[in-house]
């Protein structure tokens, strides 16, 4: 990112604008800082759009000033600019008119129009396409795929926080219950935040827990939402998995401001997304005659399993942002999201065999969710409260969640009474979060030489899961086939309090030396109390070479459905349980109540500007998590039945004893992840031939396991496949290339992104034969949960094309392909994939996606 800004000084008057572009050339709405014809200053605070002036000029001019707006020429802009530039960040600092490339952390700015152009519908996959340091599981799987969730740094989902206006955003209440590197995760569903209300995302490459409290752990991404008063602009985009002829998507987006009073504005966004099933073609081995599997008489098409797809899915996304001056010196604001999403996935295709007199051909169960989530904050913020600039705001988040199982039939009810239903509701999920805040900052300098900023603030968050049981059919006698209900004994309500406090400094010690101090503290009233410090300085060498470090501890608190959640995933075969801490199933396996996490992190690196234009960024870190908390404690066999059989479930019949397996959440060990951050741009002139946007992001990542913990009973939390779901799920190096070419009214986007090597510790699974053993423990290789088998996604480079053409002011065209040539992840060979070969793909790999190439076509209006 480069530094753009005009500043024209006069004695009386001034004007000074900042234009922001990103790496790619993006100008950012709402971030400027203006000065107007009396001499008053506009709030450097652009977060929440309404700015007021200065006490000193509030008699010349005692109106507020509203938040800058973007003009539709402004917003065209956005799409074709080829310049780059400096952007002003609110995340990461309490400072005032802070840049991202002055800043002492390591922040990337990434502007709607950057998303725009990753040709992706929703805002997770754009993300993934912007910022190397960011990754996402290639395919979830059961419920767990049907909820969006990003990774940074290669850590779980829940260790990222995110932001909304800098206000803490709610989690999804669907929690990831399959064994693998996001079990156990609720993060923020970014796809529920309508894409075209997005001004700008700011990313947060370091442990902020100091600043913002838990789940900061990795690094916070805050999503800033436009507040322009005025405009209307419309986006349409369709496309679809070609090679396949499958995976149609389409998204359709409008929004607009409008002004009311003398400073007040309203802008209103609204999106909808449609994404079909994208079904890998794959062959069932139980369809394969000659082979173990094949049953006699019973032949089905070899394609019939369709659970290696992508999850069918219809949002509908609102946001309505608002502000305006209530009196002097006091500003009101809000924001209100609403979004609905209706989603299903396939499951294991059931053969003729398991239920003939209802299903003759065999059937595929389709796990759904019916989902609301909205969200409302409230606030007030004034210039002059003893001196401070003071923030009060309250926020309530919901995510709700209805789980359904369609296409399916509890086998064992219609052995006993000849009945059953073949579409189930199967529970509720509810999670709510309901957060106070007041934020108070200061600038002033000691003995009138050191330029300081003081912030301190107090939060309090109360936060409360609930989970209702499903119909009576969908968990009896076993179930309802692919998922099993929620019973009585799953449900209940659960709580807690969260109090916090914080305090930052500032310190410009020297003209070319700043110095951060952060302290915070948090009590639980479960978890207990954490107390966390950052200590961050920069020092610029010249005005071409600056040095930087932060050295910070933090903690994330075991989450409530990490505390409570339990539940019963049933395959054709198989059966894997999901048992509660706090249960007495879970603790006849040797569960423990939960911990917090606890961190330390140390980064340190420079940024440069070798020649004019040219900006380079690097950065070294390593973060060492003690109590991490994951899937642990993983039992199979006849203890495993033992256990589930204690939650008070029943287990269908037909299943291989050794193929049931049961797992917790436990305080597993302590990991150490190091890495390397490396950013550059550089625009290049080409005079009548435009201009030429490049830039390159490298993360590399490395984590390992320095202890494992044991269970009550004295046995490792940690087995190699749970420790590798912790290490090499992600891939250890990212690249992304971009190119951003204008020229007239032409602009192409060539994008290169290279995904390193990820390693998974695979079942042996039923093709595997039965007469071999684990050299281990001597028993079974077939389902053993002592030795597992490694393999290797080989690193892939991945093309992404994009060429545009603007019509006129108000109209802009592009055609693009994600994944030109269709590269796809090695398969995995027969004997790690369950039912035979039908698993062509590694789903605990978070790396080159399994869809292949995408072909689309987008339209935009602004008026």
């Amino acid at each position: 990112m480069a530094i753009w800004g005009n500043i024209m000084l006069s004695q009386k008057k001034y004007v000074a604008a900042v234009i922001l572009v990103l790496p790619f050339g993006s100008p950012i709405a709402g971030a400027q800082t203006i000065k107007t014809a009396d001499g008053s200053v506009s709030s450097p605070d652009a977060v929440h759009g309404v700015k007021y002036k200065t006490k000193t000029d509030r008699t010349a001019n005692p109106k507020m000033i509203p938040a800058p707006s973007v003009s539709s020429a402004g917003q065209k802009a956005n799409l074709s600019a080829g310049t780059a530039g400096e952007a002003v960040i609110v995340t990461g600092t309490h400072a005032f008119n802070k840049h991202a490339r002055d800043s002492t952390a390591p922040i990337s700015v990434v502007t709607a129009a950057t998303l725009m152009r990753s040709g992706q519908v929703n805002i997770a996959d754009a993300l993934v396409r912007s910022d190397p340091s960011i990754t996402e599981q290639a395919l979830g799987t059961d419920t767990g795929a049907l909820t969006s969730s990003i990774r940074m740094r290669g850590l779980n989902p829940n260790e990222v926080l995110v932001l909304v206006d800098g206000k803490r955003r709610h989690t999804t209440a669907n929690i990831a219950t399959n064994t693998g590197p996001q079990e156990g995760s609720t993060p923020v569903d970014l796809n529920m935040i309508p894409a075209n209300a997005i001004d700008h995302i700011e990313i947060l490459r370091d442990g902020a827990a100091a600043m913002y409290g838990s789940d900061a752990i990795a690094g916070v991404v805050n999503i800033i939402t436009k507040k322009t008063d005025h405009g209307l602009n419309i986006t349409g985009q369709t496309g679809a998995n070609a090679y396949n002829g499958d995976g149609w998507q389409y998204q359709v987006g409008i929004d607009g401001g409008f002004h009311f009073g003398d400073d007040g504005y309203v802008h209103i966004a609204g999106q909808e997304t449609h994404s079909d099933h994208m079904v890998v073609k794959t062959t069932d081995i139980r369809a394969v005659r000659g082979s173990s599997e094949y049953t006699p008489g019973v032949d089905f098409p070899k394609n019939s399993n369709q659970i290696m797809s992508s999850p069918e899915e219809t949002r509908e996304n609102l946001s309505i942002d608002f502000g305006k001056t209530l009196t002097e010196g006091v500003a009101g604001y809000g924001l209100i999201t609403y979004a609905h999403r209706h989603s299903e996935g396939y499951e294991n295709y059931r053969t003729p065999t398991r239920l003939p007199a209802i299903y003759p051909a065999g059937f595929s169960p389709l796990e759904t969710i019916e989902e609301n989530d909205y969200a409302a904050t409230l606030g007030l913020k004034g210039d002059n409260f003893f001196g401070f600039h003071w923030d009060l705001s309250t926020t309530y988040g919901a995510d709700e969640d209805d789980m359904g199982n369609k296409n399916t039939a509890n086998v064992d009810l219609y052995d006993a009474t000849g009945y059953t239903p073949t579409s189930a509701f199967l529970g509720s999920y509810r999670l709510a979060q309901w957060t106070n805040n007041l934020d108070l900052r200061r600038a002033w300098k000691i003995a009138n030489t050191v330029p300081v900023t003081f912030a301190f603030g107090a939060e309090h968050r109360l936060e409360t899961y609930q989970i209702k049981a499903g119909e009576a059919e969908s968990y009896e006698l076993g179930g309802t086939q692919a998922r099993a209900g929620m019973m009585p004994e799953n449900a209940g309500n659960w709580g807690r309090d969260v109090w916090a406090g914080y305090m930052d400094g500032d310190f410009h010690i020297l003209p070319k030396w700043d110095l951060d101090f952060a302290g915070r503290f948090e009590h639980y009233t479960d978890a207990g109390n954490t107390e966390n410090g950052k200590v961050s300085t920069r020092y610029d060498v010249s005005k071409r070479f600056a040095v930087r470090a932060t050295i910070s501890n933090g903690f994330r608190a075991p989450t409530l459905p990490e505390e409570h959640f339990s539940a019963l995933n049933v395959g054709p075969t198989n059966a894997v349980g999901l048992l509660a801490t706090t249960s007495a199933a879970g603790r006849s396996v040797g569960a423990q109540n939960l911990s917090p996490e606890r961190s330390t992190s140390v980064e340190g690196g420079f940024v440069m500007e070798p020649v004019d234009g040219f900006h380079v960024s690097v950065d070294a870190y390593q973060i060492d998590i003690r109590d991490r908390i994951a899937g642990g404690g993983s039992v199979n066999g006849q203890a495993a039945i033992d256990a589930i059989g204690l939650t008070g479930a029943t287990l269908p019949s037909g299943l291989t004893t050794d193929a049931v397996s049961v797992n917790y959440f436990a305080n597993v060990g302590s990991t150490r992840t190091q890495g390397l951050d490396i950013m550059a741009d550089y625009m290049v002139k080409l005079h009548r031939y435009g201009s030429l946007a490049l830039s390159m992001g490298l993360n590399l990542n490395r984590t390992r396991v320095t202890h494992i913990n044991t269970t009550a009973q004295g046995l490792p939390d940690l087995n190699q496949q749970t420790a590798n779901y912790l290490t090499a799920g992600a891939p250890r190096s990212k690249i992304i290339l971009n190119a951003y070419w204008t020229v007239g009214q032409w602009d192409v986007n060539v994008r290169e992104t290279r995904y390193g090597e990820t390693t998974s510790m695979l079942t042996y699974q039923d093709q595997t034969p039965a007469n071999l053993v684990c050299s281990l423990d001597g028993n079974a290789l077939q389902y053993s949960n002592t030795c597992f088998g490694e393999f290797k996604n080989t690193p892939l480079w991945v093309t992404d094309l994009e060429v545009g053409y603007r019509l006129n002011r108000h109209w802009h065209f592009a055609v693009g392909a994600n994944n030109v040539f269709n590269v796809r992840p090695r398969r995995v060979p027969a004997e790690f994939a369950y039912l035979g070969s039908q698993n062509y793909y590694d789903t605990n790999a978070a790396g080159v996606s399994f869809t292949g190439a995408y072909y689309y076509g987008r339209v935009n209006a602004s008026f």
